[in-house]
């Protein structure tokens, strides 16, 4: 088995990097900055480097041939995430990426449905776990049709790297989208802000609509009338206020100690069509950390296990029990209830 990683240089191919490595697994370090992946290289003992930058679909598709799988780090992906994916699908190579702005992952599913690979995004932190937790509060009503279907990211404000800020910023600047009666549409942020119960906090939070992840991909593996999403409002305000000079002004590499404590949640709630509501929720800290595992397990599931063709949500082509299960010797934790 070998992966690629497209933009190994920076902070999360870097964390990406160190997790094959951890696990034996031969990297490819892929980007445009042979200087940076050279001394990525020297630092993990990777021995495979391939220069190719995203404007010459030749010489990327080439530097992932011999590859069984990329897993692309290099955001934001609206402006820089197509083109890799092109290059992984002319290469044969299954794909997963780790991004988390709403409409690029949309369009990718949209847009690469019938590919001849595999083809997973939103492989961290936040829409891996969410859209696997979400299926797995579905099920717990059964098989019927949802009413509706809550997806909610609870983290409290925190490390963040500058990857994240750019990816963010991009997001602030459209509008969130949720799913009603068959389509998608923008979300009803002028209708205010709602509190919500937080698993293990007291008090309810304030939150509002924020363009997740889940919201475009569970209703393509779920029967449910209507998918909307929340964030805490204090971080909502951070990502909807960022300009690019806060963006630029953030470290490339959060601090090692703030990100260790910092402790991701991603919630769903789910109503049936006769009321019937269930709540699931997972947690774990260092999301960054996480992302790196996130990632690299999924591109060592389509190697060893292949999945269908196609651009899928995790939630199609994880078992979704069985990954967080998983995930839990990193010290995630998850439960599904009936409420």
């Amino acid at each position: 088995m070998k992966i690629a990683v497209y933009g190994a240089s920076g902070f999360t191919g870097g964390l990406v990097v160190a997790e094959l490595r951890r696990r034996s697994v031969p990297a490819v370090l892929v980007g445009r900055d042979e200087e940076r992946l050279r001394k990525r290289a020297a630092e993990y003992g990777a021995a495979d480097v391939r220069v190719a930058g995203l404007d010459d679909p030749e010489r990327l598709a080439a530097a992932f041939r011999g590859c069984d799988a990329v897993v692309n780090c290099a955001g934001p992906f609206s402006t820089r995430g197509e083109p890799v994916v092109r290059a992984a699908v002319a290469a044969g190579c299954q794909y997963v990426d780790t991004a988390g702005e709403q409409r690029y992952i949309k369009h990718i599913l949209d847009s690469y449905a019938d590919s001849s690979v595999t083809i997973v995004p939103a492989m961290a932190d936040d829409g891996g776990p969410g859209d696997l937790i979400a299926a797995l509060t579905a099920a717990r009503l059964g098989d019927g049709p949802l009413d509706e279907l809550l997806i909610a990211d609870l983290r409290l404000p925190g490390a963040a790297s500058r990857g994240t800020a750019r990816s963010m910023a991009e997001v602030g600047v459209r509008s969130p989208l949720e799913y009603a009666d068959g389509a998608w549409r923008p979300a009803e942020v002028a209708a205010g802000r709602a509190v919500l119960a937080v698993p293990g906090e007291r008090a309810e939070v304030e939150v509002s609509a924020f363009a997740l992840p889940g919201v475009v991909m569970a209703p393509r593996h779920l029967r449910v009338r209507r998918v909307r999403s929340a964030i805490r409002a204090e971080v909502s305000d951070l990502f909807t206020g960022l300009t690019a000079d806060v963006v630029e002004s953030i470290p490339e590499v959060p601090e090692e100690e703030a990100r260790s404590t910092a402790r991701w949640l991603m919630m769903a709630e789910a109503t049936d069509i006769t009321g019937n509501r269930a709540r699931g929720w997972v947690t774990g800290t260092d999301g960054y950390r996480l992302t790196a595992v996130i990632a690299v397990e999924g591109a060592r599931r389509l190697v060893m296990d292949g999945g269908p063709a196609g651009a899928r949500t995790p939630a199609q082509v994880f078992d979704p029990a069985d990954f967080l299960d998983f995930l839990t010797s990193f010290g995630v934790t998850w439960s599904v209830e009936r409420v």
